[in-house]
């Protein structure tokens, strides 16, 4: 069993950055993909990114590559997606997923476990 909790959300302006955390319980956090999602009212929850266990792999969604990074501390059990020049259509809550799986997927139902979100609005 892992529980997730992020944060890190906030109100912030077109162009602005934001970290978002993610902290998880448990003992076998390095065991598990972790990936980033968001979802806005009346959308489909959708992929933001991954992070493979060790770290060092990590795949994006075209609509942030470049802009938005994801990084964990397995020390920590935590994981990170920092996320810069953000718009407007960036606005969402923001999800952290875990995975036992071996590779980062796009699909969520690759995921088990996830947390509450934390709201993130990009005012114009």
């Amino acid at each position: 069993q892992v529980q997730l909790v992020e944060s890190g959300g906030g109100l912030v302006q077109a162009g602005a950055s934001l970290r978002l955390s993610c902290a998880a319980s448990g003992r076998t956090f390095s065991t598990y993909v972790m990936a980033w999602f968001r979802q806005d009212p009346g959308k489909e929850r959708e992929f933001v990114g991954g992070c493979g266990r060790s770290g060092t792999n990590t795949y994006y969604a075209v609509s942030v590559k470049g802009r938005f990074s994801i990084s964990r501390d397995n020390a920590k059990n935590t994981v990170y997606l920092q996320m810069n020049s953000l718009n407007p259509e960036d606005t969402a809550v923001y999800y952290c997923a875990a995975g036992a799986g071996g590779a980062i997927y796009s699909d969520r139902n690759r995921y088990t476990y996830w947390g509450l979100g934390t709201q993130v609005t990009v005012s114009s």
